[in-house]
């Protein structure tokens, strides 16, 4: 767990920051960086004050309560449920490895808005997307007492009344499907909708500066998401193989389709598309990557490749949308369709692991619709919540601060006009 943790962090400085970074032209490249590691840092620091209280302790079906903030009486000898009957890991861990998450999330939308935002209304936003969104719908998601609780049909019953609204109505989500992409998918689209588009959007070359750097950063990304998905596992053992193999599988399955698609219908293979593709099939994984078996992860990822480069391409398009580095198309689309398809390939007759009863201590019987309608909360709960969060608080804090930099501002490029500094001398 240790080592996961540390591999999400690695996520997001210097993950996320080369990969947005790079898409970015030069004049806004240490912003991105900037606004990424502020963000991580700024919001570990609230984890840590209410955020994991909010998110992990018991409250009611959306909200968790008050009783750890400030991590009151969490120490090195409390413990943290896993997945399987009497084997624990250390609290403060468990608090680190979701801390990471908790902070890598809302650092995803601001490539939906990269170029034109003010820095102070960008963390502002996201202290309140934070609060209001994220920390809710992972109660709702990942919250439960543990499968310890679950000795009989009664006690059950009794440990899920106080599980979170989505754990209770039965939404599989290994590692963030929802919680993590699918929510800051929809507020990066909200954002850009409410932002406006960059000033000679559609006029000028808005071409990416560094895809070396794009690639170092997505490669990072990938590298790192072994700690993101593995780690969810909480456990060493065949169930982390699994998650392990299923997010290798799937993410070379993506690149190579939205490599070959991209091909087909624009006649030169990128560079840029090959690690979007990537970033696909990683997306699609996440929530199905320790329920689908190796070939219903290929299935996945191929399906996120091809269906992600339409994201990017076709509906970005149709939507009329200046979503910068193309968070919705990728992020949001590619977590429903990974949402979706979790319903179906965890189905243990297409190579799934089925839903485990803790009651019975074996795994139960599959119902794919029933699961499938699960997964359909999960999906609608997430983008309705979002995208209402993220609506009152890009207005909020267009009231207070102003959501965008002046016209001239972002004409010389955040880097020097917010920051003060520049990425390269000539």
């Amino acid at each position: 767990m240790i080592v996961a943790t540390l591999l999400v962090v690695m996520m997001a400085a210097p993950g996320l920051g080369l990969f947005y970074g790079g898409m970015v032209r030069a004049k806004n490249m240490l912003s991105v960086l900037m606004q990424t590691l502020v963000i991580f840092c700024l919001l570990g620091v609230l984890w840590a004050v209410y955020g994991y209280s909010v998110a992990f302790t018991e409250g009611n079906a959306f909200f968790g309560g008050f009783s750890k903030l400030f991590l009151a009486g969490v120490t090195p000898d409390t413990t943290a449920s896993t997945f399987s009957k009497g084997v624990v890991i250390p609290e403060y861990i468990y608090v680190s490895f979701q801390l990471t998450f908790a902070a890598i999330t809302p650092a995803l939308i601001i490539g939906g808005i990269a170029e034109r935002a003010k820095f102070s209304a960008v963390l502002a936003f996201m202290v309140l997307w934070f609060t209001f969104s994220y920390l809710p719908i992972a109660h709702m998601v990942w919250y439960w007492p543990g499968p310890d609780a679950y000795t009989s049909a009664a006690a059950a019953d009794k440990a899920n009344a106080t599980a979170g609204f989505l754990f209770q109505k039965g939404a599989l989500d290994f590692a963030g499907g929802t919680v993590v992409h699918i929510n800051a998918g929809i507020a990066a689209l909200v954002g850009a909708i409410m932002i406006g588009k960059r000033v000679g959007y559609g006029r000028e070359h808005m071409a990416p500066h560094n895809l070396t750097m794009t690639m170092v950063g997505g490669s990072l990304l990938w590298v790192g998401w072994f700690g993101f998905n593995v780690g969810s596992n909480l456990e060493a053992n065949g169930a982390a193989s699994l998650a392990f193999i299923t997010t290798l599988l799937a993410t070379c399955a993506a690149t190579v389709a939205w490599t070959f698609v991209e091909w087909a219908f624009k006649g030169k293979p990128s560079m840029l598309g090959a690690v979007s593709g990537a970033i696909a099939g990683l997306v699609v994984i996440t929530p199905a990557c320790g329920f689908v078996g190796p070939m219903g992860a290929i299935v996945m990822g191929l399906v996120a490749g091809a269906l992600c480069y339409w994201g990017v391409n076709g509906l970005k398009r149709m939507l009329g949308v200046d979503d910068s580095l193309d968070v919705f198309g990728v992020h949001c689309i590619g977590g429903i369709a990974g949402a979706l398809l979790t319903g179906v390939f965890a189905s243990p007759r297409l190579g799934g692991t089925g839903v485990y009863d803790y009651v019975a201590n074996k795994v139960g019987d599959y119902d794919m619709a029933s699961q499938m309608i699960a997964q359909c909360w999960g999906v609608g709960t997430s983008l309705v919540w979002s995208a209402v969060v993220s609506f009152v608080a890009f207005k909020l804090v267009d009231k207070v601060f102003g959501l965008r930099v002046d016209q001239d501002g972002e004409r010389e490029g955040l880097d020097v006009s917010t920051h003060g500094e520049t990425a390269y001398h000539a």
